[in-house]
């Protein structure tokens, strides 16, 4: 009886965690078209007592560059973050550099996430440039001189897989990440944008492997409750 109630009990628990991984796979495969994007890795570990747990990684590899029109859009070359801070003084980080002006002037992301310490586009300004290192260059029309007018920050960290996903697209640093530094770049491109890293025919190969995963799971379960009643009408 007792082994029984064990078998149903890693049973439970092991489909549970296969639930769990199945709702990792099916978040990466709706943001396969969000700027950005870095994909969950639900990573299962058996562990000697047949109990499954799982442990979440973040796959912090660089996706395709895409070239646009839009002078607010930028692109990461490598790696890095962009510090964003929301309207009500929280700091996340992002590689959605979709970029607007944002209603007050300040460069923001398209939830209205302020870029770095805040970086105010001249309301008469003619043209702008981001450079590669960051600088942003304001000019108020086509013969006036450069003025640079902020810097949008890049920041690293030791263990960038470890991060939280945070806000709409945001990462979140903990312990085992580390904390971030700002680092000297070259690696920001103009009329640029980022593709999700989503690799949409490996995700759907886990999710086929899972589906076949959790029916074999739901027989076993059926199986060792038939059992485990069969065993109770003996005893009665």
């Amino acid at each position: 009886m007792y082994n029984l109630q064990a078998v149903i009990r890693k049973s439970i628990n092991n489909t549970n965690m296969q639930f769990e991984k199945l709702g990792y796979l099916a978040n990466n495969l709706a943001n396969y078209n969000t700027i950005g994007y870095k994909t969950s890795r639900f990573e299962q570990i058996l562990r000697e007592d047949g109990y499954v747990d799982g442990a979440i990684r973040c796959n912090a590899l660089q996706g395709s560059i895409r070239v646009s029109k839009n002078p607010y859009d930028i692109a990461i070359e490598g790696e890095g973050y962009i510090p964003v801070v929301s309207p009500d003084g929280e700091v996340q980080y992002t590689r959605d550099g979709s970029l607007k002006r944002g209603a007050n002037g300040y460069l923001v992301t398209v939830d209205d996430w302020m870029v770095g310490d805040g970086i105010k586009i001249p309301a008469n300004s003619y043209k702008f440039e981001i450079k590669p290192n960051g600088d942003v260059i304001n000019y108020d029309n086509a013969g006036s001189l450069p003025e640079k007018i902020g810097t949008i920050p890049i920041v690293q960290f030791d263990s960038p897989e470890s991060l939280d996903h945070g806000h709409n697209n945001k990462m979140v640093p903990n312990e085992d990440s580390g904390n971030p530094r700002l680092v000297h770049n070259d690696n920001i491109r103009q009329y640029a944008t980022e593709a999700s890293n989503t690799n949409i025919y490996d995700e759907i190969n886990d999710l086929m492997r899972l589906n076949t995963s959790m029916i074999a799971s739901m027989n076993l379960m059926k199986v060792a409750d038939d059992m485990y009643n069969k065993a109770i009408n003996i005893r009665e």
